[in-house]
């Protein structure tokens, strides 16, 4: 037994390959990469024994739709690496849902993106 809790987590995408190009690329420091690709889902991540981020073209071919109070954190070694993955979403496409900055003071740094699809997604640390 690991003590992973989560093994991927899931978004749907409307292009597959644009999909793929910006987490490969955002995460592209941490060694991502795709781990499996099957078609209409592919597996992105370092190595699949570590939380992977998965995007897929929904199994019912209709359009994907970002879920109201659905969010993927992806924490940081920093607040500057917070700044970092911030601004390297925003080149690559991500729309700003929330700039970096101190959320609860002392305990949470967090800064919220939107991928090219909508979906919704914060780099954080804690402190």
């Amino acid at each position: 037994k690991g003590n992973l809790m989560i093994g991927y987590v899931t978004v749907g995408v409307s292009d597959m390959e644009k999909a793929k190009a910006f987490y490969c690329d955002l995460f592209a420091d941490r060694g991502a990469k795709v781990i499996i690709d099957g078609g209409r889902i592919a597996m992105i991540g370092a190595t699949p024994k570590e939380p992977m981020i998965s995007v897929c073209v929904p199994y019912d071919k209709k359009d994907p739709q970002p879920g109201n109070g659905n969010m993927v954190a992806f924490a940081a070694q920093s607040k500057e690496e917070v700044s970092e993955l911030y601004n390297k979403a925003i080149s690559l496409g991500a729309t700003c849902d929330g700039e970096p900055g101190q959320r609860i003071p002392d305990r949470f740094y967090g800064a919220y993106v939107r991928d090219p699809d909508g979906n919704k997604m914060t780099f954080y640390v804690f402190g």
